[in-house]
């Protein structure tokens, strides 16, 4: 499997605290790659250095052959990130709100219908979209987010927390949508508290404690090295 993304010794600090204690993992392409910890755990100071939000302190980041800090400009235009606490301009109607991120991502106008028309599809809101952002449950607005994340066809999608606090219904249908940006041939790299979530949508999981990563692998391997059932039964044990 070729790689979409790989992190070699990762370090990040923040004056005495050392946020990542020299992590290390890979992303394949079109797979979906879960990294997951308790609160404090490093996980999305790692999101955010591999979005280019944040600089590492060393260690190496390479994203379909560029280098983090080298060629961070060219990363972030094949890159898109969704932060747990994004928000939408309220004021605006969905799609209001939609070709204005087109327009932002492309200055082409037929590249500019391309996106609008690929996002439409993909929030899956029909005439609501002609409604003000205001209006949206929060479900509504996280299928909307997800969709201007995802309008360009990025090749690798970073999303911190993509169902949090929604119901079983706008979380099941987030997650299906994720998984078809995967079959689609994009790179998705989640983060998430929610470990049936995980086990759900990832090929392969990484489990980070206290700035480390203790364990990777597949959803299978991990349950049958910890002789669990569930992911969630896995993860107490590497954290008791």
């Amino acid at each position: 499997m070729s790689k979409a993304l790989i992190v070699n010794n990762l370090v990040k600090k923040y004056k005495e605290v050392e946020a990542l204690k020299g992590i290390s993992f890979e992303v394949g392409e079109g797979e979906i790659f879960g990294l997951v910890g308790p609160n404090g755990a490093g996980k999305s100071t790692a999101l955010k250095i591999i979005a280019t939000i944040l600089s590492p302190t060393s260690g190496e980041v390479n994203i379909f052959g560029y280098d983090i800090k080298k060629d961070a400009q060219k990363i972030r235009e094949i890159i898109s990130y969704l932060p747990e606490e994004a928000g939408a301009y309220k004021n605006l109607t969905g799609i209001a709100y939609l070709k204005f991120m087109a327009e932002i991502f492309a200055d082409d106008r037929e590249k500019q219908k391309e996106y609008l028309d690929f996002a439409i599809k993909i929030t899956g809101l029909g005439v609501r979209l002609k409604d003000k952002i205001k209006t949206y449950s929060k479900g509504m607005t996280r299928k909307l987010l997800i969709a201007r994340t995802v309008m360009s066809r990025p090749k690798l999608i970073i999303l911190d927390e993509p169902t949090s606090g929604l119901d079983v219904i706008n979380a099941y249908e987030i997650r299906s949508i994720i998984r078809d940006l995967a079959k689609k041939g994009m790179s998705v790299l989640l983060s998430s508290h929610n470990m049936l979530e995980i086990e759900f949508l990832s090929q392969r999981i990484g489990i980070i404690h206290e700035g480390k990563i203790h364990e990777i692998g597949t959803p299978e391997e991990l349950k049958k090295e910890y002789q669990a059932n569930n992911l969630e039964e896995v993860f107490i044990k590497l954290n008791s």
